[in-house]
This record gives structure tokens, sequence and C-alpha cells, in this order.
């Protein structure tokens, strides 16, 4: 029987991370925590001797490694849990154990050199969605395969798999231009990672292939947390600015935020404003509301960066490759048709 981190999550009512670090039987969850996820796997049929894992020198292992550098981006959200149950099941289909291991930027990276050389290791997959390229430099010395996920660094010498951010924010803006909108704002994360400056850069080349002249007043920095975007909208909203008629959102979680602070301030979506997301967060759904967004492809994607790093671990592997993943435009309720 296939394990779902899913399934065994949304029993317990917790994150797919914490059951697979249960299950993995590694730091960061009670022990509670880890007799309960025991106890549901074995309730729903699966084979506990099977799942756990030892450290014997003939075991396959792909060590996950995700960085924080904020924590403001990399949080515990639907996004970051379905990239990690389609990492798992692709290790786990191809025989492999996956190990989660949780890197802050203030750490011991010497940590991780231990971990490496104590531990047998296939090969490592790092989400890189908060990182620099200098925060990858651990890794170039530690001798064992390595994949970046959600982030691309041209002068970084390992294979890499991203959304292709751009074409997804092209299909946003050109949707609301589509749809008549020729005052578009955009709600940009206060923090800058990779992902969003490359969406931004599918936002401006959409504006500028429909010959729309921008307007710098249109631009609003958020914290991409889902209070810190209502709270910062709130404080803009009371200033009395001027606002477009629609706005891109650099993902869902600002997009939310902020339709929170416009309906307290009586505007109302889509007839007042439109909306276009990023993402396709399960929320985004049942939201009101529902949310025109960008479709990401979030299991494909870890299940891609593992199917890379086996590669690279049982074959002879010269070139580097960048896998950049398409996006989907979903079109709900959010987004007003003007005449």
């Amino acid at each position: 029987m296939t394990l779902k981190l899913k399934d065994i999550a949304e029993k317990l009512n917790i994150s797919q991370a914490t059951v697979s670090l249960a299950l993995n039987n590694r730091p960061g969850v009670s022990q509670e925590t880890k007799e309960k996820v025991l106890k549901a796997t074995e309730e729903m049929g699966y084979n506990v001797n099977v799942l756990s894992r030892n450290t014997s020198k003939n075991q396959r292992s792909i060590r996950f490694i995700i960085y924080k550098k904020q924590g403001l981006v990399v949080s515990d959200t639907p996004f970051f849990s379905a990239l990690i149950e389609g990492i798992d099941q692709e290790a786990r289909d191809n025989g492999y154990s996956l190990v989660i291991t949780y890197l802050k930027e203030k750490e011991n990276k010497a940590e991780i050199r231990k971990l490496v050389k104590e531990e047998p290791l296939g090969g490592i997959i790092v989400l890189a969605t908060e990182a620099e390229i200098q925060d990858l430099k651990i890794f170039d010395k530690l001798n064992v395969p390595v994949v970046v996920l959600d982030s691309y660094f041209r002068d970084a010498k390992y294979d890499t798999v991203v959304i292709n951010n751009m074409q997804g924010s092209y299909q946003g803006t050109r949707y609301l231009l589509e749809k008549g909108h020729t005052s578009i704002g955009y709600l940009c994360g206060s923090i800058r990672i990779n992902n969003f400056e490359e969406r931004k850069d599918g936002f401006f080349k959409a504006l500028k292939d429909h010959n729309i002249e921008w307007d710098e007043k249109l631009a609003f920095p958020l914290e991409p947390t889902m209070d810190g975007a209502y709270r910062d909208m709130s404080h803009i909203l009371e200033t009395g600015c001027k606002l477009p008629t629609a706005f891109f959102s650099d993902n869902d979680i600002i997009a939310c935020g902020s339709m929170k602070a416009f309906k307290e301030k009586g505007l109302r979506i889509p007839e007042d404003l439109s909306i276009v997301g990023f993402d396709d967060m399960p929320f985004s759904k049942i939201i009101d509301p529902a949310l025109t967004t960008i479709k990401v492809y979030k299991q494909s994607m870890g299940r891609l960066a593992v199917k890379r790093l086996i590669e690279r671990i049982e074959g002879d592997c010269e070139a580097f490759v960048k896998a950049e993943v398409n996006t989907e435009l979903v079109e709900r309720k959010s987004v007003l048709k003007k005449n």
C-alpha cells in the first residue's frame, strides 16, 4: 500500500512535513506527536517497519534541506507541503528514503557537513526559495549530487527545477488586460526572492506588450504573509492612495491578505477591484470571491527534482540542466470584465 503523507496529515490535523519528520525519527517533533503518527500509520494499513529508517550503509537516502533565510516566504503552507509530498512519493517509488532537514541562515552550517559524513547519503535536494547564491556555497564541497529546487542562480553549477514564473505572471496580467483593465496595480512582496523578481518581469512585459504605461504609485509592497499583507494594505488604504481597477499579486497569500483589507474598507471584489493571484493555494477556491490565480504544479516539481537527482546519483550526467515547469491560469470569480 502506497504511503500518502497527505492522508495521515489530514487524519491528525498536522502538516505533511511534521508527518515526514515523525516517520523519519528526526528532531523537531515531540515524542507524543511521533507516537500519534505511528499509531495512525498502522491504523491506516501502512507497514511501519517498512517505513522506519535505519542508518545502514547500504540504505539509499535523499536529504531534503529546507533553507530558511527570513522564514516569511518558506513556512508551513500548502505550497511547500505539496512539494514535500511530491519529493517523498517519487523517492519511495524509486526505492529511496527521504530525510528532511531544516537549515536557517544563522545556524552553524558545519552541522550539515557533519550529517553528510555520518549518515549514508545518495544526494541532496535544496529548497532554495529564500536563498541567495552565497548561501549555496556550503554544498559545493560535500561531494554528493545536489539539485536546487524553486530558485535559479545563473552562476551556480547545479541542476535546477523551478516555476516558469515569467510565463505565469504574463498570463495573469494579460488576462486582466483582456478583461478591459488598463489601470493595473502590483501587490508585490516586500521581501524580494528570485520567484518574485521573475514574476515582476512577466508583469511588466505584459504591460509593455499591450502599450500600457506603468505608474510607480500602483506598486504596493506588502509582507508576504497573510497577516502581514492585511496589516500593510490596511495602513496603505488609510493614506487615501490612488487605486487601480485591478491588481496582479506576487502570490495568493498576499492577494488574500489584501482582499481582507479591501473588504474592511468597503471595497467590493470584483466590482470595485479585480485581483489575480499566483500559486493556486487550496484556500483560493473557498474564499469569497474565489480567487482567479496561476496554478503551479507543485507535486510535479518535487517529483522532477527527485528524478533528476537520481539521474545524477545513478548515471553519468555531464551537463547541468534547468527545468522550468509551466503554469496554468485558473479562472474563478475575482476578476470583473469591464465594458
